[in-house]
């Protein structure tokens, strides 16, 4: 028996995948401040319409997707303890940066208060809505940047920390973050817009990025030279690393073999995750920026009323049923003795028949909004669930050299997709708005929504099925 089997092993992983974790609740309370504030708060002060959200949330998500497929080259490039600390501190300045757009525009208009850029009419209204929506969109932008490097550098640092059959699990544990997020986010973001103007929950949302910054700095080292992991950790955390943990010889050697974009394009396995990213992605940011709208539009129920909050939250706290859908992988490992990769895709096929769900949504949104939130909770479950799974599939195909320049192209993959969606999502709403169409029995602005909805129910069964026919069969990539 070795010495490393004797002692009790510890655990500085999970605190390590905590930091992740609280990174990841960061990232999405800065992308929920916008969509909590929009429709009560900004609207009305810059005269926006739908359309103009959608540009400004599709913006974001081009800006993000291409901002993915560099950012994993960049964490690559830097490191992981260097490469998070420079994304999440960017992020933090555009997501303060946000609150200096009001000013701007008073600025431009040459007004000189909120109260008249609010009472502005005719052209000088139509002034304000467009400089107001270039100026959100460029304070998007500095934030997209910035949070595109969040999960390439989080699915890096699981990989360095976690062996394959735990990965699932971890990430779906930091990858909750996004649930507690945009939990925490109704119940902090409106209060604090009314009681502060939306201009300070900006940037005292903003500020928690900096805080965490400096918990990174004294907490993050390689599991190889960490004080805090023993013999016993370390020997389980490379437990399924290749026979005598050659890749981590060539990584001391400095002789691991880097891939290039376009050798990373040559393999299916990238394809596969890719369009699975781009099928879904846009499914859970629609929920996550659009809700708060469709919750006003719909129902008449503003994000700061106690009712708002109320079903926000509860939207949210059903997505944290995630936190177990990257332990499915495990059990399925455990009771058949499947490689990870099947286990992984066999889970993910359950993951995509849940968000059929959300097809009832609008029909039974005439009895309670209650019933479409609790519906819409359960697809954005699914969504986690998927979303911790798609993610584990890279570690599970390529070696870690290519981890998160793989996770970069599938990130901008999935960016692209959402801001396709966004931007339809908002020239959709004002069209039905403006002509009363009509969808299975409903007209105007909800009838738009239905047919997103129905679009988000089937796109993870579209994306599993294409992902299972590029890569039916584990195939990992050797260098």
């Amino acid at each position: 028996m070795s010495t490393s089997t004797k002692e009790k092993m510890t655990n500085f992983r999970w605190a390590i995948c905590t930091l992740l974790f609280v990174a990841t609740t960061v990232n999405y309370l800065d992308r929920q401040v916008l969509s909590l504030t929009f429709d009560e708060f900004i609207k009305p002060e810059f005269h926006w319409d739908e359309s103009d959200y959608g540009k400004i949330t599709g913006m974001f998500s081009i800006v993000y997707a291409i901002a993915m497929l560099f950012a994993g080259r960049f964490i690559d490039w830097m490191g992981t303890k260097r490469g998070f600390l420079w994304a999440i501190g960017v992020w933090s300045v555009g997501a303060c940066i946000h609150a200096l757009c009001g000013f701007f525009t008073e600025m431009y208009t040459g007004l000189d208060s909120k109260l008249e850029l609010i009472q502005a009419t005719g052209n000088v209204a139509v002034v304000i809505a467009s400089v107001s929506t270039y100026a959100f969109i460029v304070a998007r932008t500095v934030l997209a940047i910035g949070e595109a490097g969040n999960f390439p550098a989080a699915i890096k640092t699981t990989a360095e920390y976690f062996p394959k059959k735990d990965r699932a699990y971890a990430t779906s544990i930091f990858n909750a973050g996004a649930s507690v997020g945009a939990l925490i986010a109704p119940i902090s973001i409106p209060p604090l817009a009314k009681a502060f103007g939306w201009e300070m929950a900006f940037i005292i949302i903003g500020a928690l990025g900096f805080i965490w910054m400096a918990f990174w700095v004294f907490m993050y080292k390689k599991p190889e030279v960490h004080p805090k992991v023993n013999k016993a950790e370390l020997e389980y955390i490379l437990s399924d690393r290749e026979s005598g943990a050659t890749e981590e010889k060539a990584v001391e050697a400095g002789q691991e073999k880097k891939l290039s974009f376009w050798e990373c394009l040559r393999f299916k396995q990238t394809w596969s995750f890719a369009f699975g990213k781009f099928m879904t992605d846009g499914v859970w940011w629609f929920f996550l920026f659009w809700t708060p709208s469709y919750l006003n539009t719909q129902f008449g129920i503003k994000t700061s009323d106690g009712l708002g909050m109320g079903l926000i939250f509860t939207l949210y706290a059903i997505t944290m049923l995630s936190i177990y859908g990257g332990k499915l992988p495990t059990i399925i490992i455990n009771r058949t003795g499947q490689n990870p990769y099947a286990a992984r895709m066999k889970a993910m096929l359950i993951f995509a028949f849940i968000p059929l769900v959300v097809l009832l949504a609008q029909p039974l949104g005439t009895i309670s909004p209650w019933l479409p939130i609790l519906l819409i909770g359960l697809g954005g479950a699914a969504h986690q669930s998927w979303s911790a799974n798609i993610f584990s599939t890279v570690g599970d195909m390529f070696p870690k050299s290519a981890i998160a320049t793989i996770t970069g192209i599938g990130g901008m993959a999935g960016g692209l997709g959402s801001m396709l969606l966004q931007l339809i999502a908002g020239e959709l709403f004002v069209y039905a708005g403006d002509t009363n169409m009509t969808f299975l029995g409903f007209a105007g602005k909800p009838a738009g929504y239905f047919i997103i909805f129905c679009v988000c129910a089937v796109a993870y069964l579209i994306g599993w099925t294409v992902m299972k026919s590029l890569v039916p069969k584990y195939k990992p990539i050797t260098l």
